[in-house]
């Protein structure tokens, strides 16, 4: 059809030429309400962020010297930041010459990992950045 024909069929009918295919030969156009295609493409933006869920990240430091019963404490809090669907980042902090044995916090965090294999799964490893030693978990799917 030809642009002023369609122009002019849009004007008719109180519609919106818009031009859906540009590269195509021929260009491909709808006459629409081009408002309300707006209107109803924002409503459905907006449904589908308020289905999307957030994925939170709790961070739960420790230290070298921490005591066990503080560990079990912690783990209990990151199983309930687990079940609630969020990922649990664990942190070692080695304060002055504690870094010189950070295969302690390599063994406190592997040993967490262990604990809280049944709900979750280790998204990343142990690793030593700077003066901390990270771990992150995630939830099992």
């Amino acid at each position: 059809m030809d642009i002023r024909d369609a122009l002019r069929l849009s004007d008719e009918h109180n519609l919106d030429l818009v031009e859906i295919a540009p590269n195509a030969t021929p260009p491909v156009c709808r006459l629409m309400n081009y408002g309300k295609y707006k209107y109803e493409q924002s409503k459905r933006e907006k449904e589908s962020r308020k289905n999307q869920k957030v994925i939170e990240v709790k961070e739960l430091r420790v230290t070298p010297t921490t005591d066990v019963h503080d560990l079990e404490f912690k783990t209990n809090r990151a199983k309930e930041f687990l079940s609630r669907g969020n990922k649990v980042k664990f942190s070692v902090l080695f304060r002055g010459r504690e870094i010189v044995h950070s295969h302690l916090g390599q063994e406190i965090l592997t040993g967490i990992a262990e604990k809280l294999s049944e709900v979750a799964d280790l998204e990343r490893a142990p690793k030593l950045e700077g003066r901390n030693m990270v771990m992150i978990l995630a939830p099992k799917q």
